[in-house]
């Protein structure tokens, strides 16, 4: 038997997640109150990353490792896409996401954070 994807540095991802769930989130909901009119893409896109961090934060506590591998790869591409959309079309991204830039104003976190997931749960079968 091997050990479950929520021990050892499995502990530290679902730190990581839980912390960027509470910030995307935050991030998210000031925005989306505050001025949603100004960028409504750009900030439903932050709030869509807040609800794969979520869900992420609870596959990995639980072990769920299919949830995770679907999670991490909805997240990878979602920098991936995202981020390069918002360099080459900055006009379409008036106000910076999560993702934008791949994640440059969270010092690229969420480019290597699902590399690094995908890793971890891949390393572990079942």
């Amino acid at each position: 038997m091997t050990a479950s994807i929520s021990t050892g540095p499995g502990r530290a991802l679902i730190a990581v997640y839980g912390l960027f769930s509470l910030a995307a989130g935050a991030r998210a909901a000031v925005q989306i109150v505050a001025k949603f009119d100004q960028a409504p893409l750009a900030y439903s896109l932050s709030a869509f990353a807040a609800a794969v961090y979520i869900a992420l934060t609870v596959a990995l506590w639980r072990g769920a490792r299919l949830l995770a591998l679907v999670g991490l790869g909805i997240e990878l591409v979602g920098v991936l896409v995202i981020g390069t959309l918002s360099l080459l079309d900055e006009a379409a991204f008036p106000h910076a996401t999560v993702w934008s830039a791949y994640g440059k104003g969270y010092g690229f976190i969420p480019l290597v954070l699902p590399v690094v997931g995908l890793y971890w749960v891949l390393r572990h079968k079942r």
